[in-house]
């Protein structure tokens, strides 16, 4: 199995900014939005010429943590509880056993530690990109520049949603990089990695960009370039740059059996890092937009009960009350195609798309409903704190679907109840949920297929509303297709599913 280990150098998150006197700072940096450099690429017998021009602006990041007591479940990045990470990196803070506090959060005491990463130069008066993860839990953080000189760095902010950081050194007419246009990237373009790999020095590594648009982190927001260009750790916020050495993304993971570099790297694209560096050095923090829904993907399933010819776009599971997109008439199973005047191909793309919207922009989306295409306008709010949901427990139901004696319904082998006022305390159900709830699921049959789990809410039934268990039943008897298009709500969120009983057997009914 591969193992997905990040180039990490300390463990604890922290987040703080420096503003100037007016609250605001202003980054300058340089763009050139010409297509990223391919066939007439300088990149020839050598490419001493780019690295040149490309090396005084990646710095080496060194950081330095006192020995303290931390408490595990708040501590911990996820990315450290991977084996491949561990394998390769040895075990992190917060892993093996520790005393508890008084709030049963295990404790660990943390010994002092040390950890190395890259950085790149954005602005010559000292504004510095790097990972998140680089910079996560330091109490002292200290720059070397390419030119020898050693500087010591404070963060401005971090962004762990996107795995950035800003960072600032005390310094004047620095070498700022030039960054590219990410979204004219090519698979296929070559590429350059830039970092400081096991510190051993700068070093530069050489491939191309194999693949765009991948999603492998876990992080809330992530759209990497990918590349087989050598990652190794130390090489985390170092730079990936094109022919022409401008920035083109910064470097953050690889995919690896063990942890050293297969080929498979990952970095940040640049205009994503642009938009959360320049947030976080006004702001010392990321606003990002809020439309108010929950999207899937759309599969060839999903794509037939709804009369799609083509599987582009993101498809509303859930629409939020009151917040922008209800506001606006979207509704659950509409598929949003084009947000803002850009192509949507998938709910993350969709995901994306609204994040990069500054709050309070009207942006006009366009929407297939009922094979209709509507043309919508979202006033984008500021996205609020997500709240957490109690994890569900299963118990016993009250109606058994598709069970009627010439079993001629569907749904077949699941068991359902009403949402009564004991249901909604025991599974912390939002207020005002109506629907039938999912007590048993037999483990052979077509719903379990398609990966309905006790707990479940079942909120639709071939986009008819189910006030109760009842309804449930209904819908399901002697229905003229085996294919069922659920609206399903967990812990989780919101979510269509279709259970295909020409596929799967039946599950036997109970009484």
């Amino acid at each position: 199995m591969l193992a997905v280990g990040l180039i990490s150098a300390t463990s604890l998150v922290w987040a703080a900014s420096a503003l100037n006197n007016d609250g605001k700072t202003a980054v300058s940096v340089k763009v050139d939005d010409k297509p990223v450099a391919s066939a007439n690429s300088p990149l020839g017998p050598s490419y001493a010429p780019i690295v040149k021009r490309v090396a005084p602006s990646v710095v080496r990041v060194e950081v330095s943590e006192r020995a303290k007591t931390v408490a595990v479940d708040s501590q911990v990045s996820p990315f450290f509880n991977n084996p491949g990470f561990r394998e390769f990196f040895g075990e992190q803070p917060g892993a093996g056993s520790g005393r508890q506090s008084r709030r049963g959060q295990l404790l660990q005491q943390q010994p002092a530690q040390e950890g190395l990463g890259s950085g790149v130069i954005v602005s010559a008066d000292g504004y510095i990109l790097t990972n998140n993860h680089v910079v996560q839990g330091a109490d002292k953080i200290k720059v070397a520049l390419n030119d020898g000189r050693e500087l010591t760095a404070k963060v401005v902010g971090t962004d762990p949603q996107s795995d950035l950081a800003v960072i600032k050194v005390d310094a004047k007419n620095l070498p700022a990089i030039t960054f590219a246009d990410s979204e004219k990237v090519e698979v296929g373009d070559r590429v350059l990695a830039v970092g400081n790999p096991f510190g051993i020095g700068q070093t530069v590594t050489s491939g191309m960009v194999s693949g765009l648009g991948r999603a492998t982190m876990g992080l809330d927001y992530e759209d990497f370039i990918q590349t087989d260009a050598a990652i190794n750790p130390g090489n985390s916020g170092g730079a990936l740059v094109d022919g022409e050495g401008r920035l083109v993304g910064i470097n953050t993971a690889i995919l690896s059996r063990g942890g050293g570099s297969n080929g498979i790297g990952f970095a940040i694209p640049g205009n994503l890092a642009r938009s959360v560096m320049e947030q976080l050095a006004s702001n010392g923090k990321v606003v990002r937009g809020f439309v108010g829904v929950s999207v899937q993907d759309i599969n060839p399933e999903l794509a037939e009960q709804f009369k799609l010819t083509a599987r582009e776009g993101a498809l509303i599971a859930e629409v939020t009350p009151e917040g922008p997109a209800a506001k606006a008439g979207i509704k659950g199973g509409d598929v949003i195609t084009s947000f803002g005047g850009k192509t949507v191909k998938d709910g993350r793309h969709l995901k994306l798309a609204v994040a990069n919207v500054a709050p309070g922009t009207k942006v006009t989306a366009e929407v297939n409903r009922d094979g209709k295409t509507l043309n919508v306008d979202i006033n984008v709010a500021e996205r609020p704190g997500e709240k957490s949901l109690a994890r569900a427990n299963g118990r016993s139901g009250r109606g058994e679907l598709g069970a009627d004696e010439e079993d001629t319904g569907t749904l077949n082998g699941v068991g359902v109840a009403d949402l009564d006022q004991q249901t909604r305390r025991e599974f912390d159900l939002p207020k005002g949920m109506r629907g039938a709830l999912v007590t048993s699921v037999e483990p052979e049959s077509a719903a379990a297929v398609a990966g309905l789990q006790p707990g479940d809410v079942i909120l639709e039934i071939n986009r008819k509303a189910v006030s109760g268990a009842e309804d449930a039943v209904k819908f399901t008897e002697k229905t003229e297709s085996k294919k069922t298009l659920l609206r399903v709500w967990n812990q989780r969120g919101t979510r269509f599913v279709v259970v295909d009983e020409t596929k799967a057997p039946a599950a036997s009914a109970r009484g």
